[in-house]
């Protein structure tokens, strides 16, 4: 399987009060076009941090990173961004709606940033309600919808540009049982429908064994888990 994201050598490390703390320590990774691979480990071991840096949200101290063919530790800021925005969804434990703005419009608003056609936008994110099952809702502001109906919205504001890799931080994190297993089952149905390269950051078992491969991340590496 051809890898749209391959990481080598990736390292991170933050400066404490305490003295500098290394997160990634040489982290490699390939992830195949269509498949989808879970990030599990201890809580603050650096998952988070490794999804940003393969997201290009964060840059990493050292290693290589190419996503979709693309060097993207090569290209400049504004290039990154709009790479960023053309390739990568994102999904995160708390979804990050905007709260004056309709379902509707918050799915609408990453093509409208990309300049497509407002009528286009607003079609396209209503069909993408629909397919979450909240074509009734689209007009309801996210105050008026319940927690997992909130991540759903997330999860087709982060389809809205027909990405090629979804990114998930703990996208059933902030849920009760029920209602993950709910969201866990629209999104996989999702991405295997469109052939999504997927990378999720879970505590999840159940949606961790619903990937294709579990990796393990702990002392700043990746192993199988």
């Amino acid at each position: 399987m051809e890898p749209l994201i391959t990481a080598r050598g990736l390292t991170k490390s933050y400066r404490t009060p305490a003295g500098e703390v290394s997160v990634l320590c040489g982290v490699d990774l390939d992830v195949g076009a269509g498949e989808m691979v879970a990030v599990v480990g201890a809580s603050g071991v650096g998952k988070s941090t490794l999804l940003h840096v393969l997201g290009t949200l964060d840059r990493p101290d050292g290693g290589s990173l190419t996503v979709a063919g693309e060097d993207v530790l090569a290209l400049g800021e504004a290039r990154r961004c709009e790479f960023r925005n053309r390739t990568l969804g994102f999904v995160f434990q708390f979804h990050h709606l905007l709260p004056e703005f309709s379902a509707l419009e918050n799915v609408s608003m990453p093509l409208l940033i990309a300049r497509r056609p407002e009528e286009e936008a607003r079609a396209r994110a209503r069909a993408l309600l629909e397919e979450v099952g909240l074509g009734a809702r689209a007009d309801h502001r996210p105050g008026a919808l319940s927690g997992g109906e909130q991540q759903r919205v997330a999860v087709a504001r982060a389809l809205a540009g027909s990405p090629r890799a979804l990114l998930a931080d703990e996208p059933t994190g902030d849920l009760d049982r029920a209602t993950g297993r709910r969201l866990h089952e629209t999104l996989r149905a999702l991405v295997r429908a469109r052939g999504l390269t997927v990378v999720v950051v879970t505590h999840n078992d159940e949606l961790a064994g619903g990937c294709d491969r579990v990796m393990r991340l702990e002392a700043g590496r990746l192993v199988a888990a």
